[in-house]
Formats: C-alpha cells, sequence, structure tokens
C-alpha cells in the first residue's frame, strides 16, 4: 500500500504582503525625485524640438535654395561657400547641426567636393550623411566608393559599392553600381568576382543600360581568369 504524500501548506505572514508599500514609503522621496526627473526630461525634449530645432529648421530650409541652385549649375565654389547675403552647404552645415537641411547638406557637400577632386573630404561630408531615403543614402555610399576609387583604396571602394548595392534596390542605380565594383575587382585583378558579377547584371537588369554592352566586360572577365 503506498503511502500518499500530503503537501503541507506553507504559512504566509501578513508581513509579506507589505513588504511592496512598505518599500515605496520608505523610499516615496526617492521615488518621486526620478519620476518627477523623468517628467521634466520629455518637458525638456518636447520644448527643445518646439522652440529650437522646429525654428532652425525653417530658417536652415529656407537658407538652402541659394546653394542648391548653385550646386545643380555645377558652380561648386558657390555651392560649398555660398555668396552674397546667402550661406554655402559649409556654413548651413555646421550652424544648423541636428536638423534635417544639415543632414542632407553633407551629401551636397559630399558630391560638390568629390566634382571638385578634394576627395578626402568628400568622403568625410558623404559618411556624415545618414538621411533615410534610399535613393540619397544610396547615392551618398556610391559617391564615397567613387572617391575611394580616385584614392586608390579599392578594398573601401568596393566595400562601399556593395553598400550601394544593396541600399539602391532599384533597376536604375543598383546595375550601376553593380557595373563600377565590377570595374574595381578588375583593378583588383579579380576576375572571377568580376565576371560573377557582370553575368549578374546581364541576368537580372538586361534592360539596364549597363547590360548595353555588358557581354563585352564579360569576355574580358573570362579571358583574363
Amino acid at each position: 500500500m503506498s503511502k500518499t504524500q500530503t503537501n503541507t501548506p506553507v504559512a504566509v505572514g501578513k508581513n509579506d504582503f507589505g513588504q511592496t508599500g512598505k518599500f515605496v514609503r520608505e523610499n516615496q522621496k526617492s521615488l518621486t525625485f526620478i519620476i518627477g526627473a523623468i517628467v521634466a526630461m520629455v518637458i525638456i525634449y518636447i520644448a527643445y524640438q518646439r522652440f529650437y530645432i522646429a525654428p532652425r529648421e525653417v530658417t536652415a530650409a529656407n537658407q538652402m535654395h541659394v546653394a542648391q541652385d548653385f550646386w545643380e549649375k555645377k558652380n561648386w565654389d558657390k555651392a560649398i561657400n555660398g555668396d552674397a547675403g546667402y550661406p554655402g552647404f559649409a556654413k548651413i552645415a555646421d550652424e544648423y547641426s541636428n536638423t534635417k537641411s544639415a543632414n542632407l547638406a553633407y551629401f551636397y557637400l559630399g558630391i560638390a567636393y568629390l566634382n571638385k577632386g578634394d576627395f578626402h573630404k568628400a568622403i568625410d561630408n558623404l559618411t556624415n550623411y545618414s538621411g533615410n531615403d534610399n535613393m540619397v543614402a544610396a547615392e551618398a555610399l556610391g559617391g564615397t566608393a567613387d572617391a575611394y576609387v580616385e584614392l586608390k583604396d579599392y578594398d573601401k571602394a568596393a566595400t562601399y559599392y556593395k553598400k550601394a548595392v544593396d541600399k539602391s534596390n532599384n533597376k536604375f542605380l543598383t546595375p550601376l553600381y553593380l557595373k563600377k565594383v565590377g570595374l574595381v575587382y578588375e583593378a583588383q585583378n579579380d576576375y572571377k568576382s568580376a565576371d560573377d558579377v557582370y553575368k549578374r547584371i546581364k541576368s537580372e537588369y538586361p534592360q539596364s543600360q549597363q547590360a548595353q554592352n555588358i557581354d563585352e566586360y564579360i569576355a574580358r572577365a573570362e579571358a583574363k581568369q
């Protein structure tokens, strides 16, 4: 005959239920201070965004159009440094930091410096851009890679071109950057990787401009393997 095990209830004292309440009472001043500090931080953040950042956003955006006009006309010096009473992108990026306009100014600056042949400054500014627009972000990455190509740093150029490929993910920019990374592979004498990239353009982007003469690049890469 088996013995039946009896589970004896554990006695719970009245004081056990009161531990949380006791903690709150004993630390009421500290908890009140912490809650007050959190509320104050939230209020400060909202005020900072509304009364400091928002007006600066408006001012910076209003001052961008002259520099953008110079940039579109490929007047790189004036796009960077400004003209008359209007600032260039360099001043906008510096004086209106933490605004969307300043962030976009980094992109414009990077492309301007790239076209001027100042590749280190191009890289510095393009890598400072951190926008959510995939097209602009892809062009910033591709521009960074272009600058590294000019500096003959092919490892970093390939890295940034591949990032641009991943970021762009469209039928216009993706085959462009794929072809550029293929050319970088050729510069590194990695003809197998170049061949793979060129064949990807042919199979995945047959209607692209880059695909029109891609067979020549494939033949060249295959011949050198």
